[in-house]
C-alpha cells in the first residue's frame, strides 16, 4: 500500500485562516471586461477573492508539506515495498 499523499486534505477539515477576523478594505486592479462580466453574473468579488486565496493558500501549504516530508514518505514507501504492510495477510482485497 504505497503512500503517495501521506496526509488527508487537512485544509478541508479545518479553516486555513481565522474566518472570524474582521474584513479589511483593500484596492485591487481587475481587467475591466472581467469585472463587467462578473457583475453581470452577480459574482460577489470579495467572496470570490477570499475563496480563491484560501484555495491558493491550501495548495501552497500542501506543496510545502510534501517538500518537508518527502524523505519520510519515500522511506515509508521503500519499507512497505521491502517488508510489506502488517495487514497484508489479513486483507481480502
Amino acid at each position: 500500500m504505497r503512500n503517495n499523499y501521506a496526509h488527508k486534505e487537512y485544509g478541508m477539515l479545518t479553516a486555513m485562516y481565522d474566518t472570524s477576523a474582521p474584513k479589511k478594505p483593500t484596492n485591487v486592479s481587475i481587467n475591466r471586461d472581467l469585472l463587467q462580466q462578473a457583475k453581470e453574473h452577480q459574482i460577489n468579488l470579495s467572496r470570490a477573492l477570499e475563496t480563491r486565496l484560501a484555495e491558493l493558500l491550501r495548495e501552497h501549504k500542501q506543496q510545502q508539506w510534501r517538500q518537508e516530508n518527502h524523505e519520510a514518505v519515500e522511506a515509508y514507501n521503500r519499507r512497505i515495498e521491502t517488508h510489506g504492510c502488517f495487514s497484508d495477510g489479513l486483507r481480502r482485497f
